[in-house]
């Protein structure tokens, strides 16, 4: 009876201690997460639409106001310098014209006849016909309408200038961009008819999102593309970019210099801005891959499928990144999900690897 027993309790013994060792036994939980790849060089490369415009672009106008009676030229036409773009009717001014002409005549008529008086008020005064004061106020009279012929001679060839003014040229060769007024309009002084654009230096023209301009500006290489030409492409250089965005779609317009050009770019094509590598940028994390610890900024790491506790230094936020100014070597792999299930030393997962298994045959 004794001996059963204390098989029983044996066998109880063995079962208990099979317990405790299965338990002792239990596998290490393994975290799946994600990871990206620190980049010392810092975001991405991104596009910006673009199109090709001219670096000098004049806007051509008439000085005086009037009706345009004619217009000679069209959207694309190129044109020399010199050649007719509009004129106006020039009635009015070839009046005012006459009129100051008609003046010249009479003042110079004066200025003679005042000439003549004072050569005889000289010989009066040689034989002391006349006082000095009465010569003296002769002579005056003459150098008023010397310089009144001076005078009125100017506003003759200002007169004959807007009689010019109303026939508006190309003031050197280009290419039309864009007509704005037509023939019959009544324009004010100033007013622009058309567009006059140097063909032979073009660059690109975009629009830089407020979120990216920061970024936009730190970088050192722009590539552009052509829809017109795949496959080619232009180095770029930023020439310049606004300081004020504007108003209505909070962008920054910037101009892109195009070195190389040729044939195939022309004026009003689409084109394409590769932003390219950083300059010195900060590398970016997504925002969730930060997080804090005793009150300092953090991130896990992967090392040798074990993560590791590294503290950071964090700048400016751009949009769902964040520059990591401090902290981060090139290469390395950041946790970005799942950030605060993990302890140092925890085996991890990664997606990225189970994703590429899964797809493996």
């Amino acid at each position: 009876m004794n001996a059963a027993r204390i098989s029983t309790l044996g066998v109880a013994a063995l079962l208990l201690a099979a317990g405790c060792a299965q338990e002792t036994a239990k596998p290490e939980v393994v975290r799946p997460v994600r990871t990206v790849t620190v980049n010392a060089s810092g975001a991405e490369a991104w596009t910006l639409p673009g199109d090709v415009r001219a670096r000098y672009e004049t806007r051509l106008a008439f000085r005086l106001p009037g009706q345009m009676i004619e217009r000679r030229v069209e959207v694309g036409q190129r044109v020399a310098a010199g050649h007719v773009i509009a004129t106006i009717d020039g009635r009015d001014a070839g009046l005012a014209e006459s009129q100051a002409r008609a003046q010249l005549a009479q003042a110079e008529s004066q200025a003679a006849l005042a000439e003549a008086d004072l050569k005889r008020f000289a010989e009066l005064r040689n034989r002391n016909f006349i006082s000095q004061a009465e010569y003296d106020r002769r002579e005056a009279q003459a150098r008023q309408a010397r310089e009144q012929v001076v005078a009125v001679r100017a506003a003759a060839m200002q007169a004959s200038n807007q009689v010019g003014y109303t026939v508006l040229t190309a003031p050197h060769a280009g290419v039309i961009t864009a007509l704005e007024a037509e023939s019959g309009q009544v324009l004010a002084a100033g007013q622009t008819v058309a567009r006059l654009a140097r063909p032979e230096e073009l660059e690109i023209a975009v629009s830089v999102p407020e979120h990216r301009l920061r970024d936009f500006t730190r970088r050192t290489q722009y590539l552009v593309s052509l829809w017109s030409a795949p496959g080619v492409s232009y180095p770029g250089r930023l020439r310049e970019i606004s300081p004020v965005a504007d108003p209505a779609t909070r962008t920054y317009a910037a101009r892109i210099a195009v070195k190389g050009e040729d044939s195939r770019l022309g004026i009003g094509m689409t084109a394409e801005l590769r932003v390219l590598g950083g300059g010195g940028a900060a590398p970016r994390l997504p925002v969730n891959a930060v997080f804090h610890r005793d009150g300092k900024p953090a991130v896990w790491i992967v090392k040798n499928g074990q993560v590791e506790l590294v503290t950071v230094s964090t700048g400016e936020i751009h949009g769902n990144e964040v520059a990591i100014t401090a902290g981060l070597e090139s290469g390395e792999r950041v946790v970005t999900a799942g950030v605060n299930r993990l302890e140092p030393g925890q085996r991890v997962a990664l997606l990225e690897d189970a994703k590429l298994a899964a797809r493996a045959p």
